[in-house]
C-alpha cells in the first residue's frame, strides 16, 4: 500500500470516525497517522479506537502511527448568576479569584493566579477565543480591573488566552498526566503537548516519556514562537496550531508564522504538521473551497511533513472524503512541475555532522544516478529523518527491526516505513535492502538504489555508511 506522494496526512479520530470500517477505510484513502484527541472523549473511547487501529495495522501489513493530543492548560473563567452577561465597549469589568461568587456584568472569577502573577499593566486579554478582549487598567495578585475593548455576549467557562505573556505554569495539567500515563501505557506513537512556551516545557515531557514515544510540540502562542529555535531543537516534532495561534495574534500574521516555522523544522531535519481548519467546509460539505485547496497545497508546496484533518474528520459528516480529498490535493501539488523547484530552492545548507553529510551524499547520488529507491536502514529513525531533511526525488524506505520505528515514520516526509528483521551484516543489509525495494514495487532488476544506514547495526543514531547497490534478477544486491 504505496503513497503516491511524500507528504503525510494525519487524520483526528472521534465520533465520527470511531467504527472499524470507517477507520479502514480513511487508512486506504490515504491517513497515515490517526490523532486521538484527549480534549475530548473518555479513556475508554480513545482504547477502543486505538485496539481497532492496531487490529487494522496487522490485518493490512502496514505501520500506522499514533498520535495522543493532550489538552494542556485550559484557562477559563468561572460561571454567571443569571446566564450570559453583554460586555459593552468602554465598560469596566473586573477578574478576580473569587470563585464563590458566580458573575455579573461588572465581573466574574478567573480561578489561576498564575495569570495574575503574569500581568502587567496594558496587557490584552482575550475571551471566549478573541471574540471579546480586556485591556489590563489595574491588577493585583488576586485581580484585574480592565476596560472592555471589544464587547458582546460573554456566557459560563469560555477560554482566556493571554497573549504576548508568558504564563508561569506547566504546560502538563494533572489531567494531562494521567492521560499521558494512560496513553503510553496503550503504547501510543507520538504524544502532543498543547501550549509549549519555552523549551523546557519539551524537557518536562521528556523526563517523562523518555523513549517511550516521540514528542511534538504544538505551537500556538506567540511566546513559543520567540523561542522557536530552541523548541525546534528540543522537540522531536512541530505542529503549527493555527487555532490559538490566530487568536492569539493577528490573522494576517498566521501565514508569516507558519512559514516560518515551517522552515526552522526543515533546518533540523523534524517533522512538522500544519494543522486547524485545513478543509473545514468539509465538516458539513462533501467538498472544500478553492481556498482550502490552496491552504492545503500552499503547506506541501512550503515542504511540511503533514496537513492535518481535525473535526474534518474527527465529527464532520464526510470522514472519508475529507481524507480522500486531502489525498488528492498532494498528489496534484506534488505532481507539479514547480513543486521540486520549490522544494529544492527552499532547502537549507546541511550541517557539518556525518549523519546529515551522508543525507546529502546520498541526495547527491541519487539525483545523478537517477535512482529508484533510496533505503535507510535504522534502528531509531535517525537515519531515516536525515534521508528525509534532504528531501530526495525518489522514494525513502525506511527500513527498520522496530515496529515502534516504523509507526513513528509514518510522520516523516517521503518514508515508507517497513518493518524487516535484524541483519548483521553489510552484504546481509545489501541484499536486504533490494529485495524490500522490489517487494515493494519500487524498484525494479536491473536498477539502482542508494542505502543509508549506521555502524555497527543496532546502535541509534549513528548514521556513517553510504552503498550504492543494484537489483539483480533474483531482487538480490550486486
Amino acid at each position: 500500500m504505496n503513497r503516491n506522494r511524500k507528504a503525510k496526512i494525519v487524520a483526528t479520530v472521534g465520533p465520527a470516525s470511531s467504527s472499524a470500517a470507517t477507520l479502514e477505510a480513511m487508512f486506504r484513502a490515504g491517513a497515515d497517522v490517526f490523532r486521538l484527541n484527549f480534549s475530548h472523549g473518555t479513556h475508554e473511547d480513545h482504547k477502543a479506537r486505538l485496539a481497532i487501529l492496531r487490529g487494522l495495522e496487522k490485518s493490512l501489513g502496514r505501520p500506522i502511527g499514533v498520535l495522543l493530543d493532550l489538552q494542556g492548560p485550559k484557562l477559563r473563567i468561572g460561571s454567571f448568576a443569571n446566564g450570559p452577561v453583554k460586555l459593552a465597549p468602554g465598560a469596566a469589568f473586573r477578574l478576580d479569584l473569587n470563585s464563590g461568587q458566580a458573575g455579573d456584568v461588572e465581573r466574574v472569577a478567573l480561578p489561576h493566579p498564575e495569570i495574575f502573577a503574569a500581568l502587567e499593566e496594558g496587557a490584552r486579554l482575550l475571551l471566549d477565543d478573541g471574540r471579546i478582549e480586556l485591556q489590563v487598567k489595574r491588577f493585583g495578585d488576586n485581580y484585574a480591573d480592565t476596560v472592555v475593548v471589544a464587547g458582546g455576549m460573554l456566557s459560563d467557562r469560555k477560554g482566556v488566552n493571554v497573549p504576548g505573556v508568558v504564563v508561569p505554569m506547566s504546560a502538563l495539567t494533572e489531567k494531562d498526566r494521567r492521560d499521558l500515563d494512560f496513553g503510553l501505557a496503550l503504547g501510543v506513537d507520538w504524544i502532543a503537548l498543547s501550549f509549549v512556551q519555552r523549551a523546557e516545557d519539551i524537557h518536562e515531557i521528556k523526563e517523562i516519556v523518555q523513549d517511550r514515544a516521540g514528542i511534538i510540540a504544538k505551537l500556538e502562542k506567540p511566546a513559543a514562537i520567540a523561542q522557536l529555535d530552541a523548541i525546534v531543537e528540543a522537540a522531536d516534532a512541530v505542529m503549527v496550531a493555527r487555532g490559538d495561534l490566530g487568536v492569539e495574534m493577528p490573522a494576517e500574521q498566521v501565514p508569516a508564522i507558519q512559514k516560518r516555522i515551517v522552515r526552522a523544522c526543515r533546518r533540523l531535519g523534524k517533522p512538522v504538521i500544519v494543522a486547524t481548519q485545513m478543509l473545514e467546509s468539509m465538516v458539513s460539505a462533501p467538498v472544500p473551497t478553492r481556498a482550502e485547496a490552496s491552504d492545503v497545497a500552499t503547506a506541501v508546496y512550503d515542504g511540511a511533513d503533514a496537513v492535518m484533518l481535525s473535526a474534518e474528520s474527527a465529527s464532520g459528516q464526510f470522514p472519508v472524503e475529507a481524507v480522500k480529498m486531502m489525498n488528492s490535493i498532494i498528489e496534484h501539488t506534488e505532481s507539479d512541475t514547480w513543486y521540486a523547484e520549490s522544494i529544492k530552492a527552499a532547502q537549507h545548507p546541511t550541517r557539518a555532522e556525518i549523519a546529515d553529510a551522508i543525507g546529502l551524499a546520498l541526495r547527491n547520488v541519487a539525483d545523478l544516478l537517477d535512482v529508484a529507491a533510496t533505503v535507510a536502514y535504522t534502528m531509531s529513525g535517525h537515519s531515516a529523518l536525515r534521508v528525509a531533511r534532504e528531501r530526495p526525488r525518489a522514494p525513502i524506505i525506511g527500513m527498520t527491526p522496530k515496529l515502534a520505528t516504523a509507526r513513528r515514520l509514518a510522520l516523516a516526509w517521503g518514508v515508507h516505513a517497513v518493518l524487516v528483521h535484524d541483519v548483521e551484516s553489510v552484504s546481509e543489509m545489501t541484499d536486504f535492502a533490494c529485495a524490500t525495494a522490489g517487494r515493494e514495487g519500487l524498484a525494479r532488476p536491473g536498477q539502482a538504489i542508494v542505502i543509508a544506514a549506521g555502524m555497527p547495526f543496532g546502535a541509534a543514531g549513528t548514521t556513517n555508511l553510504l552503498r550504492i547497490a543494484r537489483l539483480d534478477e533474483n531482487g538480490g544486491g550486486q
